[in-house]
């Protein structure tokens, strides 16, 4: 899954990517470099990021969906926002990808309704966990049991869709590397990530440039392609089967050893 932010606040690559022209060139060299999937966002999640309008979020997202969507992989949206949701799915994306996990105010239904509209086309669903939100989640973030805790939350979501109907296959999980943890929860999360395989949902690894890689290494967030490249690595061994990331040719290149030494 490559990372299109745009956006220009984003943690990484904030202003890059946030005219459509430059976004969608972004995404042809993704697919180039070899992407399954465009994850498009509009609005930075970033540690303490303000939110952004509605509006805003749809005028940057909805023209890049216009224009990849016959691009010939995967969309997904990434967006808390319902009415975003709705209509990134009317204009073609193939998956919504929320941080919240559905929880805000109408997400639920507009996958539901979504269904009903198009029964022949069913979006894939990525949620994720996140401790509190974004302006305040890296507040010193505590856990009894890290692990265990995002599991139950990852596993109550999914029964709350499933029993909306939602195929099981349709789901997939993201732990949320970043989002409420501390570098222990991190590094303890990627140590243990079968545990989240072994819930029977496709799981996301999304570490690509963090933080966390650069209080390890003590490098800048562009310098830091080489630990999310590891942790791609790492995270795959582990049972990931969505990789989350901004360098698509070093982590599709380096997946590619990793595939053959499994074969």
């Amino acid at each position: 899954m490559g990372i299109l932010n745009a956006t220009p606040d984003s943690f990484s690559d904030g202003g890059k990517f946030r005219t459509p022209s430059d976004a969608i060139a972004q995404a042809e060299r993704m697919i180039a470099n070899g992407a399954d999937m465009i994850d498009i966002g509009g609005e930075s999640t970033r540690p303490g990021a303000e939110p952004v309008s509605l509006q805003e979020e749809l005028d940057r997202v909805l023209p890049v969906v216009e224009a990849l969507k016959d691009c010939g992989v995967a969309l997904s949206i990434d967006t808390y926002k319902a009415e975003t949701m709705r209509q990134a799915l009317q204009a073609g994306v193939d998956c919504v990808n929320d941080i919240w996990a559905l929880r805000q105010e109408g997400a639920v239904e507009v996958i539901i309704e979504s269904d009903q509209r198009n029964p022949n086309k069913q979006c894939g669903i990525i949620f994720m966990h996140m401790q509190r939100d974004p302006q305040t989640m890296q507040f010193d973030p505590e856990y009894q049991d890290v692990i265990a805790e995002v599991k139950a939350f990852l596993q109550e979501r999914a029964a709350l869709l499933e029993s909306q109907g939602v195929a099981k296959n349709r789901i997939a999980i993201d732990p949320g590397f970043g989002f409420g943890k501390s570098l222990k929860h991190n590094l303890k999360m990627l140590t243990e990530f079968d545990q989240f395989s072994q819930l029977g949902y496709s799981v996301l690894a999304g570490m690509s440039r963090k933080s966390m890689l650069g209080k390890l290494t003590g490098r800048d967030t562009n310098d830091r392609v080489a630990p999310s490249v590891a942790a791609a690595i790492l995270a795959a061994d582990r049972g990931a089967q969505i990789i989350r990331v901004h360098d698509v040719q070093e982590t599709v290149d380096s997946l590619k050893l990793w595939e053959a030494i499994q074969e």
